[in-house]
């Protein structure tokens, strides 16, 4: 992960004079073996139990460092910053091990317009002796030159189940185990420079808190499926709802307003 640093600058420095209309069709393939005292302090930031099994979510930080390097490579259309990430789905086939060699391949597709611009996915699979066992989309929108013509219908926040206080130091805690080192998410200072009063949380951390707060009540093969909305601003204290569905949860972090909502289902 020591090269996202170099590549967040080169995309500060470079990304903004790209343009483009496709996507470019080239992917990353890459073995991991799983650092088990990383695994133990991503387990610890996010709040699962440490154990042997994987966290249905730890396969995208060993996934992360490929798709930065796709959505900094030459032929990629649109700058990084700016870039918003807005939705993941994660589907788990069967239980992962810390034990096994993962294969791993990165690849983007589906560059689509969006009512705000428009949006695109960075897929990442996993795959052990041949089997496919874990999918990773995660859906990105570039803002600018959409229709605007979404309604927005007002939300209404569900019963809570839970009350949960965010320290001001998620933001760096969750960068030093995923290497998302972005600056919205390290520092005040750094924050308001994007346009952000405070740091913000990183959604990927707020999906993965959610997870964890199903650990033990999840089958082995399973799909949860998250929007991000509003960002949570550090430090701050989030609401967490859970209720059952016919095959599943469905889940939500809010304050004043959504920050995320999602569904598992299995």
């Amino acid at each position: 992960m020591g090269n996202l640093t170099w590549l967040y600058a080169k995309a500060a420095l470079t990304g903004f004079t790209r343009r483009g209309s496709t996507l470019p069709s080239y992917s990353r393939e890459l073995r991991v073996e799983v650092d088990r005292e990383h695994l133990a302090a991503y387990n610890r930031v996010c709040g699962f139990g440490v154990r042997d099994e994987l966290p249905a979510t730890y396969p995208h930080v060993l996934a992360f460092p490929s798709q930065i390097e796709l959505m900094t490579a030459p032929g990629f259309p649109f700058p990084l910053p700016g870039t918003v990430h807005v939705a993941n789905r994660i589907t788990q086939l069967r239980p992962l091990l810390a034990s096994e060699p993962l294969d791993l391949t990165v690849h983007l597709e589906n560059l689509r317009p969006h009512e705000r611009g428009r949006q695109f996915d960075v897929v990442s699979a996993v795959s052990v002796d041949g089997e496919q066992v874990w999918v990773d989309v995660s859906t990105y929108l570039r803002i600018g030159g959409g229709s605007g013509s979404a309604d927005k219908a007002q939300e209404e926040p569900p019963k809570p189940t839970g009350v949960w206080r965010v320290g001001g130091d998620i933001g760096r805690r969750y960068a030093e185990v995923s290497g998302d080192r972005n600056p919205i998410h390290l520092h005040p200072l750094t924050a308001r420079a994007f346009g952000f009063p405070r740091a913000i949380a990183h959604g990927m951390w707020s999906k993965a808190r959610c997870v964890a707060a199903f650990e033990g009540r999840l089958p082995d093969a399973f799909t949860v499926d998250v929007r991000f909305k509003a960002p949570i601003l550090l430090p701050g204290k989030v609401d967490f709802s859970a209720k059952p569905t016919a095959d599943g949860w469905r889940f939500a972090l809010w304050s004043r307003k959504p920050h995320l909502e999602g569904v598992i289902s299995g």
